[in-house]
């Protein structure tokens, strides 16, 4: 039976039941492959402003956006509406409509077939994706290999993170887990670059070349996938306890594993995720779900990291100057998130956070304020090199605050809150609030920035306050507890507790 401390405000704590074993050469390399598949979100997020700041992009497929950009540029247009164009947002946005809808039945997927054999889904469907985007002729083939690297997404965005959790020891689950997050972040710089070498290929099809090359991560993840193990968890839930017994063994490093695959079979109890789920006993669990990816998305950080060369443009870099801040944005952020991998399973998941929120606040409202008084009302105004320098340097801080917390935490924490028999479901729970949400962003950015101008560093700066906040007052401490006795934490929480009562033999999964 889990020991849970005692809980202050907002805070739960306590490192629950220890179990034999630590960290092997074959968990850690197992993890490495299957964080990889974070290329592939990562280089699609970083690949997608860059090509639609392409010039010979936007010259073939929305000639509209070209020429604003171009009366912009000579002193006769607005410089924040210049890119708004709803077919332009859409081109973005269709991925991720396409991934809120996989989410439906990608987790039936995970449960059923495993997370192994889901996380190869995606890497084929990526695959597929990224040729027929690179070899587009039009907008509908654009779109539709946006709706086939959406579905991609989907399976990958599922099955990793609970995979990671899974085989991971409690004790390095969330170092283990960020690694998810850290290669989504080379994947972005790894775009920023090709971005960068794309833009000066003379002849015009560089942005090919760029969104072709999604291929290389999903290939990655789709052949790696062939060689890793299942979960010990997924093989319980699917009826392979013997096998389930001997990855246990495999993975843990010793023989002794008896307590802790007594606890798995106990947490795979569940045989109705989808009812579960709705529960009240695990009303928390699903109100992180929904609310953790919901203020993720709301920080903001979508919008840099998609529309970063077009928001560099905007407040009047030049193309290879855009490009190249989004290469140094993307630089940061790798080294801002190898922060996270060190201190997560040290300082604990609040502490990031907090500071993470606060400091993304104070980057957003100076943002706004230096651009503001840059460009005032005058849509035609060019802001000074010396505040689009300033402006770069502080959305590298934020960037940098959101890279040790919010993005790799809002990854972490679902994957590791619900149990077993409903975690495929709460994952899916997750992946659809994400995509909705980052769906309405990249969809509304672009015309919100046209209308809002810079008063739109202010809206999310707002929500950026009232996530800290939520996480001060709601957000329990999941450092240390292993992940099928995660009940405890629940239970001993000032608001949650009174959702969450004991089951009748003291598991800590609830």
């Amino acid at each position: 039976m889990a020991a849970p401390a005692t809980v202050g405000a907002g805070q739960g704590k306590g490192q629950g039941k220890e179990y034999p074993g630590g960290l092997t050469l074959y968990v850690f390399l197992t993890c490495a492959v299957a964080a990889t598949g974070g290329l592939i979100v990562g280089y699609d997020i970083g690949i997608s402003g860059g090509v639609t700041s392409m010039d010979t992009f936007l010259q073939q497929f929305f000639p509209s956006v070209y020429r604003k950009e171009q009366t912009a540029a000579r002193g006769g247009g607005s410089q924040y509406c210049k890119f708004d164009s709803q077919l332009l947002t859409a081109f973005t946005s269709s991925l991720y409509l396409a991934a809120l809808v996989a989410s439906s039945f990608v987790a039936s997927v995970a449960r059923s077939l495993g997370r192994k054999w889901s996380m190869f889904g995606g890497g084929v469907s990526f695959l597929a994706g990224a040729a027929l985007n690179a070899a587009a002729q039009n907008v509908a083939m654009l779109i539709v290999g946006r709706i086939l690297l959406g579905v991609g997404v989907a399976f990958a965005g599922l099955s990793i993170p609970i995979y990671l959790s899974e085989m991971a020891p409690h004790r390095l689950r969330g170092t283990l887990n960020i690694g998810l997050q850290l290669m989504i972040t080379v994947g972005i710089f790894s775009a920023n670059l090709v971005n960068y070498g794309a833009a000066k290929i003379r002849g015009g099809w560089g942005w090919r070349l760029s969104l072709g090359l999604a291929a290389v991560p999903a290939a990655i993840i789709a052949a790696g996938s062939l060689f890793l193990p299942d979960t010990p968890n997924s093989l319980i839930t699917r009826g392979y306890h013997e096998e389930a017994r001997r990855v246990l063994r495999r993975i843990r490093g010793t023989d002794d594993v008896d307590a802790e695959y007594a606890d798995l079979v106990a947490a795979g109890a569940a045989r109705r995720p989808w009812l579960g789920i709705l529960e009240r006993r695990h009303r928390p669990q699903l109100a992180v779900a929904v609310l953790v990816p919901f203020f993720q998305q709301f920080t903001g950080i979508n919008v840099i990291m998609f529309y970063a060369p077009v928001l560099f443009r905007t407040i009047g870099l030049g193309g290879d100057a855009a490009l190249m801040s989004a290469v140094i944005t993307g630089l940061v952020n790798i080294a801002a998130t190898l922060v996270s991998v060190a201190a997560v399973d040290r300082l604990g998941r609040r502490k990031l956070f907090f500071q993470g929120g606060c400091q993304m606040l104070a980057c957003q409202a100076i943002v706004g304020t230096l651009i503001g008084v840059a460009f005032g009302g005058d849509d035609g105004a060019t802001v000074p090199r010396a505040y689009a320098a300033a402006v770069v340097a502080l959305i590298c801080a934020y960037v940098a605050g959101f890279a040790w917390s919010w993005g790799p935490l809002a990854i972490l924490i679902p994957s590791e809150v619900f149990p077993l028999g409903i975690r495929p479901a709460g994952q899916a729970v997750t992946l659809a609030v994400n995509m909705l949400c980052t769906f309405a962003v990249a969809q509304a950015f672009l015309p919100m920035l046209c209308r809002m101008r810079f008063g739109l560093f202010y809206f999310f700066a707002g929500w950026v306050l009232a996530m800290t906040l939520f996480v001060a007052a709601f957000l329990p401490e999941t450092k240390g507890v292993p992940i099928e006795r995660m009940g405890a934490v629940w239970r001993t929480h000032w608001f949650w507790q009174r959702f969450v009562a004991a089951d009748e033999d003291g598991n800590g999964d609830v």
